[in-house]
């Protein structure tokens, strides 16, 4: 019996493990879709698009700067789009493309580039 339950034990472990790296990897996924263009595939703001734009995007790699954002802050901008956030209106809303569950793992995935 206690072998039944240390097995079911490891199991569940090595799904939970499973799900959290495929959540990940899909956030790193939809910023490199997604978010690239103005922030850069690195997230330092030096998109392809950045230069054209007459805001800078948000360097994510920058500690300093993405600690003066709450998780609430950062995922209201990326679910409204910087107006709601008093940001750039170029940012658009990614609601209608992303859900919460994706935006949630995009905040997580963002605290990974600033190491933050």
């Amino acid at each position: 019996m206690r072998k039944l339950i240390v097995l079911m034990m490891i199991v569940l472990f090595a799904g939970l493990t499973i799900c959290t790296f495929a959540a990940a990897e899909k956030a790193e996924d939809n910023y490199k879709l997604y978010c690239f263009q103005c922030h850069g595939t690195k997230g330092s703001g030096g998109g392809i698009n950045a230069s054209y734009l007459t805001t800078a995007p948000r360097d994510h790699t920058s500690a300093a700067d993405m600690k003066k954002l709450t998780d609430d802050n950062i995922f209201t901008a990326i679910k409204e789009g910087g107006v709601a956030v008093s940001k750039s209106t170029f940012m658009p809303p990614w609601k209608s493309i992303l859900s919460d569950a994706e935006i949630k793992d995009i905040v997580k995935h963002l605290h990974g580039l600033c190491k933050c």
